[in-house]
């Protein structure tokens, strides 16, 4: 089996929450070959909630924070690509970081692994069947971004 090969080229875009805060959005593009697999059908979004600034973005000690966690679990689904990390959103006292898996239970159980050196950390998860990719496919329409 040929490895997979993931894009590490992204685009950020500024977004508008339904309130009018600002959300960047941060996406992964050349997702087509990744999505062609047909073997990352499960979509799995973490939320982190913070108290924002008057513009509903984090303080940096959160942003750090944050990207310490990202980083984790980047460098780890980079050597087990059992996940993709496909979108990113900061803004209205929220990120939101989008997946897409193999497996719930093996990604599960990275994540925990991934973040058992973080003190408890304010996440949620939501996890559905995408087997279309509509999340993506929807952010990538939104910010109007095309691939090359």
């Amino acid at each position: 089996m040929a490895k997979l090969v993931l894009s590490d080229v992204w685009w950020t875009c500024p977004a508008e929450a339904d309130n009018g805060k600002l959300i960047m959005v941060t996406g992964r593009a050349d997702m087509d070959g990744v999505i062609a697999t047909g073997k990352y059908n499960t979509r799995v979004e973490i939320s982190w909630k913070y108290e924002g600034d008057k513009d509903g973005m984090p303080d940096v000690a959160t942003s750090s924070l944050m990207e310490e966690v990202q980083d984790a679990l980047q460098a780890d689904f980079m050597k087990d690509p059992v996940a993709v990390l496909t979108g990113i959103y900061t803004g209205n006292g929220e990120r939101n970081w989008v997946f897409y898996t193999m497996s719930v239970k093996i990604f599960e159980r990275k994540l925990n692994e991934d973040l058992a050196r973080f003190d408890l950390l304010p996440l949620s998860l939501y996890v559905e069947n995408d087997p279309e990719w509509n999340e993506y496919q929807e952010m990538r329409e939104a910010t109007e971004i095309e691939d090359e």
